[in-house]
């Protein structure tokens, strides 16, 4: 087995440093919301997003008047992307069924699936204005039912962008707040004087809003955790060139300066032709800056001799994007089990994911891959089970066998509920403390 890196990102270690000081901002800042409320806030947005209000709730009319900003061109193109991401949302909960099934005579089993009651979705939107991070949370959590759903996001150049407040308007957000990250993730769920707590979070964002979403959980629900954007490209060069791999490697890398981007091939030479392109490319791309660090930092590029190879480093990585241009796309379809979501074929493309084509942007990353996937209609229900017994011999009968499974434990109270039903419905006198016998001498 040959796995050879031709170009390697930051080590490990190095990453869990970043991590560490990381988590330590988050923590104080988490503190400092949770003991000062509405000032703590306002000074963190005062010292990171420049910007001041006497409330940072957008009114019914401002929302009015920011969206009347956008032109009718853009604002086409939001309903037509929200469309597209809802009517998938839809689908996804129409295959989403409450069941009630009679597992014996006399006991019915069943569950139900319930909207979280509130949810405050996450806008990213410093560097760029995600507007797309509008539709994958506030849209796919109205389709769910979510009676409140508050959205916030980072001022723009100094302002609300108004193409992110209509898409989150569009979307169905109850509560507009115009707060980047700690901050607005902190005040959604810890609560301030003026902003009622929220039972779950959802949305991407960078390394500081990522930590906050994981400092939070357990306090609150979180979707997954969606950190700095991650992409890999699996490719061979039966379905993909050097301008192919280059051009979305740093399509993604553009989103910050630590988003790795990971190129996986068979071929030396599709390997240092990507090297090569990059470098190209990085010389006229608008975005260099960002997209220059990320793949200086966290740029990898591995060849295997095999698929089998491929498919083992894939899944060990188990990256949020994962592109895959090969002869054999729907084999790693078929194969793959840890990322976050695939992108089949040269046609496809994590851009259009990202944007407009449906499926929810929203994903797994740092191999989280590996135990859940991405955001979807389901984050925003949860499946409540009920039980219910309806004849007197089956009380007695799940009765007899509930007593004995809890004096198996040593739980005497447990057994006693069991046991006063076995009294009261099957007519056996059982001690208190005592386990039902079996029916008729043994089962």
């Amino acid at each position: 087995m040959t796995i050879e890196y031709l170009k390697r990102g930051k080590t490990e270690a190095d990453r869990a440093e970043d991590d560490a000081k990381t988590a330590a901002i988050v923590s104080g800042t988490l503190k400092d919301i949770e003991a000062r409320g509405d000032v703590a806030v306002r000074e963190l947005a005062n010292k990171f997003d420049g910007y001041d209000r006497e409330s940072y709730r957008l009114s019914a009319d401002e929302i009015e008047a920011i969206i009347a900003k956008v032109s009718p061109e853009d604002m086409a193109d939001i309903r037509f992307a929200q469309e597209q991401v809802r009517n998938f949302a839809q689908a996804q909960r129409d295959s989403m069924q409450d069941i009630e099934v009679e597992t014996m005579p006399g006991v019915i089993l069943g569950h139900k699936n319930i909207p979280v009651q509130s949810v405050g979705c996450y806008v990213p939107g410093g560097k760029f204005p995600m507007v797309a991070s509008a539709h994958m949370s506030v849209a796919t959590a109205s389709v769910a039912g979510v009676p409140r759903i508050i959205a916030a996001t980072p001022p723009f150049k100094g302002e609300p962008n108004p193409a992110v407040i209509a898409a989150m308007h569009l979307g169905g957000a109850h509560e507009i707040y115009v707060l980047g990250g700690i901050q607005a993730v902190g005040a959604m769920a810890i609560g301030t004087e003026t902003i009622d707590p929220v039972h779950l979070l959802v949305g991407p964002g960078n390394a500081f809003v990522a930590e906050a979403k994981r400092q939070l959980f357990g306090r609150v629900g979180i979707d997954l955790f969606a950190g700095p954007t991650e992409t890999m490209i699996i490719a061979d060069e039966t379905a993909a060139d050097a301008e192919l791999c280059a051009t979305d490697l740093l399509g993604q890398a553009e989103h910050g300066y630590n988003s790795p981007c990971v190129l996986l091939t068979n071929s030396h030479k599709l390997a240092r032709d990507t090297m090569a392109e990059v470098e190209r490319l990085l010389e006229i791309l608008p975005t260099r800056e960002t997209a220059q660090a990320s793949w200086q930092d966290y740029g990898e590029v591995i060849v295997c001799d095999t698929y089998e190879e491929m498919l083992k480093v894939a899944d060990d990585i188990a990256s949020e994007h994962v592109q895959v241009m090969t002869d054999r796309d729907d084999w790693f379809l078929e194969n793959m089990t840890c990322y976050g979501a695939l992108f089949l074929g040269p046609r496809t493309n994590v851009a259009n994911g990202d944007k407009v084509i449906g499926t929810n942007h929203t994903l797994p990353t740092k191999k989280a891959g590996r135990y859940t996937g991405g955001l979807w209609v389901g984050k925003f229900l949860k499946t409540h089970s009920y039980q219910k017994v309806t004849t007197d011999e089956a009380a007695a009968l799940i009765g007899e066998y509930g007593s004995r499974l809890c004096m198996l434990e040593g739980f005497v109270g447990h057994a006693e509920q069991c046991n006063v039903r076995v009294r009261r419905y099957g007519g056996k006198n059982i001690p208190y403390g005592a386990a039902a016998p079996y029916r008729d001498g043994g089962d």
